[in-house]
């Protein structure tokens, strides 16, 4: 339905988007997930031409749309957007506003496009405020009121650049449920969102952005359970992230240590979750990891919120979890790191191999106060 190649876009000299590439197929819910300022809403903005990409192509129904001589008005009509912002014109009543497109752009009757209308506002829950002024409504009902004028013009994929972000916490899950709802009839739509449980409950595929780019995509169970690359992991599971490419022959203990302890303390993690942080990682290293691979590459991710940490180590090798190893030399260290991290998890890729452990926090103690 769209695709989207090596699509760039810059404001004062500044790149915003550096080298886009996505699918969009006809049927599909995707939601758009990652930091502030990494392009997400200019991504949207550039697919229906409010701004104009710098290069790249934006293919719609087989057709380049950054040729010259496409029909922007007409493409807004197929891929219609629902803002941040509702953006109702105050003079008109709920179901003026919705009227107002058909009637002047597709040449509806007002008749046909009252009852449309009315159909919609049933639809988005508000029949009984079509008389009603957008500022006799609020924050919530206008943008239901804006979602329904959108699908007046009957578009083929409509876009949504965080709908939710203008309202009161209060007013944010009836506006959801109605995207919910549209997400069952079938119609193609793009969200981005910070909605982190709605985009997993909703969407066929999520697009995690970083930096200009989709930094990594794949099904909501994927993205949310076992994303695969660093920065994902750490947005997702709001991580503060260290990492380290390690190297058995020039490994310095000491060095490792001190830049670990320095990163935690960072983020507050008190001494005893530190030196349990410590013990785990050179059990893993030296005991572990380091007699099956000569090199490791290693990320370390602390919560924000709760102070659990997360380690993953990546290497190349033959499929062997190094925690249910049977080598005697490494039962010490894999009964403390079950002791220490009970949650754990391995994978084994292509000859990639990746492990998992993660570490509860600990209660410091409160020297007796």
């Amino acid at each position: 339905m769209i695709t989207v190649k090596h699509l760039q876009k810059s404001f004062s000299g500044i790149p915003v988007l550096r080298d886009v590439n996505v699918e969009i197929g006809k049927g599909e819910v995707i939601s758009v997930i990652g930091p502030s300022g990494t392009g997400k809403s200019t991504l949207l903005r550039c697919l229906n031409l409010l701004e104009r990409p710098d290069s790249g192509e934006i293919v719609v129904d087989g057709k380049n749309i950054l040729l010259p001589g496409t029909n922007a008005a007409g493409l807004r009509a197929k891929m219609g957007m629902v803002f941040q912002q509702f953006n109702l014109f105050p003079h008109l009543t709920a179901e003026e506003n919705i009227m107002l497109a058909p009637h002047s752009i597709l040449k509806q009757s007002k008749a046909e496009a009252r009852a449309r209308a009315r159909e919609l506002l049933e639809t988005v829950g508000l029949a009984d405020k079509r008389n009603a002024l957008p500022d006799e409504l609020s924050g919530g009902q206008q943008q239901r009121v804006a979602i329904a004028r959108t699908l007046a013009m009957n578009p083929e994929i409509v876009l949504f650049d965080e709908p939710t972000s203008a309202l009161d916490p209060t007013m944010v899950n009836e506006v959801l449920s109605v995207i919910r709802n549209l997400a069952k009839t079938g119609i193609t739509m793009m969200i981005v969102t910070h909605e982190m449980r709605f985009a997993r409950e909703v969407s066929t595929r999520v697009l995690y952005m970083d930096e200009g780019v989709v930094y990594e995509s794949g099904a909501p169970e994927e993205i949310f359970e076992h994303p695969q690359r660093p920065r994902t992991r750490a947005f997702i599971r709001r991580l503060d992230m260290l990492c380290f490419s390690l190297e058995r022959s020039d490994f310095d203990l000491y060095h490792f240590r001190g830049r670990v302890d320095d990163f935690a303390a960072g983020q507050f993690v008190g001494p005893k979750m530190r030196n349990a942080i410590q013990l785990a990682l050179e059990e893993l290293l030296e005991n572990l990891l380091f007699p099956r691979a000569a090199s490791v590459h290693l990320e370390i991710g602390i919560s924000v919120e709760t102070k659990e940490t997360e380690i993953m180590a990546a290497w190349d090798g033959d499929a062997e979890n190094p925690l249910t190893g049977a080598d005697e030399a490494g039962a010490l260290s894999r009964m403390i790191l079950a002791k220490r991290c009970p949650d754990s998890s391995f994978s084994s890729r292509d000859g990639r191999n990746e492990l998992i452990l993660k570490l509860p926090a600990q209660p410091e103690p409160n020297n007796g106060k």
